[in-house]
This record gives structure tokens, C-alpha cells and sequence, in this order.
């Protein structure tokens, strides 16, 4: 492989409702402006981003950039762990935000409507190696799965909210808007889950309204995650009423949501749900099939090399 492709990024850019070939041309303004010399290409739906980043991977490129946000991020962070480590230890992962959710890009400061201080950084090819999550299970085929996670996994009631605000997002097209709307139909929405759950030494066999296993910032729910010591944050919500339900989401708007009575922090290596019936899953912001039976969660360290601020 030649030096010129070593140095040469592979840019994946994936669209966002409401921004489209202006938003991307004025990021490739910055990438000129910075002589950068990079090849990109477009998704056009969230399925075909694995196969994008694959065949970046394929091609040699060393230097990978997602133009997008969480979802796009756990599936090119998927895709590098179905590599060789001698692959991926080669390949350097970087992000310009650009999703509906962009928690793991803000825990490093890139901010979403600063390309130039963005792309600045990663000129400079600061790495370091962090951490992913990694869950396992069954899904109703009967077939033995497993997905990586770069932020974050929620499973019963805020799993249910963020796919409420996915699909109000796409109608009201206002972020805020979507979200309060998704508070309000929570309203008519299972509130609780019947969960038996093992953490360490802890056995958890009773109701539960939410649960954030993290590596990342948990969009807010783990404030004190970082994800490069090995570890998972946990925040388990017991079943409350609705006015605590309430008080609780704005302590996590304002950056407080430790502070919760009924919320109930831990710091362990893997997390087994034994039973969580009915409880909707998301990963990075993502809702996957509902697991069959039990399954379990841990922490891999280290392992995908990512570009971070100087």
C-alpha cells in the first residue's frame, strides 16, 4: 500500500434530516481549507453504513471519519471489531457530529456547529484506544448475537422515550420539540419492567422503570463513565411515581441525575440481566430486538483506536 493511501482519509458522510449537500459542502470547504486529502462516501439509509465502512476498511484506508452521530459511530466501531487486531490496531476511528444523537462526540468536546475546530484536531492524529461494550444474547430466530457499544445501552423506559423522539423527530423535525412531545406519550407507555438483574455482588429481583449500562457519558444518566478504564457505569432506576418520573428527567437535563432518590449507581465488569420481560433495548441510541431470556454485558478495553482533541 502506498504512503499517499496511508495518509489519505476515508470519509464516510451521513446525511441528517434537514441537512444535506450544503451542510456537507461546507465541511468539505474546511477539509480543503486544511489540505486534507481524503475520498468520501454517502449512506443513504442507516443499514447500509457497515457496508461503507467495510469497504473503507477493504480498501486500505488507515484514517476513518464518520460524518454522523452515535448510530453511524456503533456501526463502524462493529464493523472495525469483525477485523483482525492486527487490522484495527492500524486503522484510526475520528467523528464529525452530525446525527440525531452525538453524546460520545460531545464527551470530547466536538461540537456540532464548529467543523473548523473539529477538523483541526483531527489533523493533529491524536489517538487513544477506548473501551467498547459489548452485549450477548439470543434473538427470537433462536441465533446467538452479540453488538458493540461505544456510549451506552438502556433498557425499559428510556430505551422507550428515545424511540419515541426517533419517530417524533421525523415528523415535527425540531429536536425539542420531539422530545417533550416523547415525554408526554410516555404518559400512555408502559412505565415499569419486572427485572432480575446480577451486578457484582448485588441481586436486583424486583420492578424497574430504567436501566443505563455505560462505557460513555449514558446521555447523562452516567456522568462519571469514561471510557478508557476498563470499567462499566450503571444507573438503575427503581419503579417510582409519576411526579419523581418527572423530577428525575429534569435532573438529567441539568446535569444532576445522580442526585435521584430512586436512582442507584454501580461500577462493575459486566452486568447479567436474567429476566427483563418486555423491556425495549437501545444501544447508542439505537433500538434492537428485544433479547430472548437472559443475557449478559461486559467491557472490552482498549481496543479500537479513536481521534480525540489535542
Amino acid at each position: 500500500m502506498s504512503n499517499e493511501l496511508n495518509n489519505r482519509w476515508g470519509i464516510l458522510y451521513c446525511p441528517k434530516k434537514g441537512k444535506g449537500l450544503k451542510h456537507w459542502q461546507k465541511i468539505q470547504r474546511v477539509l480543503d481549507d486544511r489540505k486534507v486529502e481524503y475520498d468520501f462516501v454517502q449512506s443513504e439509509r442507516s443499514d447500509s453504513v457497515e457496508r461503507l465502512v467495510t469497504m473503507l476498511i477493504r480498501n486500505g484506508y488507515k484514517t476513518i471519519v464518520i460524518v454522523g452521530g452515535d448510530s453511524a459511530l456503533n456501526d463502524a466501531v462493529n464493523c472495525l471489531m469483525r477485523e483482525e487486531k492486527q487490522v484495527r490496531d492500524g486503522i484510526a476511528l475520528g467523528v464529525i457530529p452530525n446525527g440525531t444523537l452525538n453524546d460520545f462526540a460531545r464527551f470530547w468536546d466536538f461540537k456540532e456547529g464548529n467543523i473548523e475546530q473539529t477538523v483541526d484536531w483531527l489533523v493533529k492524529h491524536r489517538t487513544r484506544a477506548v473501551d467498547l461494550g459489548c452485549i450477548r444474547y439470543v434473538n427470537k430466530q433462536g441465533e446467538h448475537c452479540h453488538r458493540y457499544f461505544l456510549n451506552c445501552i438502556n433498557i425499559g423506559l428510556i430505551a422507550d422515550i428515545m424511540n419515541l423522539r426517533r419517530q417524533t423527530r421525523s415528523l415535527l423535525g425540531s429536536r425539542t420539540l420531539s422530545f417533550i412531545v416523547s415525554i408526554i406519550l410516555m404518559i400512555f407507555h408502559r412505565l415499569d419492567y419486572k427485572m432480575h438483574i446480577r451486578i457484582n455482588a448485588d441481586t436486583i429481583n424486583r420492578r424497574v422503570l430504567t436501566m443505563c449500562v455505560s462505557s460513555g457519558p449514558g446521555y447523562g444518566q452516567t456522568p462519571s463513565a469514561v471510557p478508557y478504564n476498563g470499567m462499566l457505569d450503571v444507573s438503575v432506576i427503581y419503579h417510582t411515581e409519576m411526579l419523581q418520573v418527572l423530577a428525575g428527567l429534569w435532573l438529567l437535563i441539568t446535569g444532576r441525575f445522580l442526585n435521584h432518590r430512586s436512582v442507584h449507581p454501580y461500577r462493575t465488569r459486566e452486568v447479567v440481566v436474567e429476566e427483563a420481560k418486555h423491556a425495549l433495548v437501545g444501544i447508542d441510541g439505537r433500538l434492537v430486538d428485544t433479547p430472548v431470556g437472559a443475557y449478559r454485558i461486559t467491557v472490552e478495553q482498549e481496543v479500537v483506536n479513536f481521534l480525540i482533541p489535542d
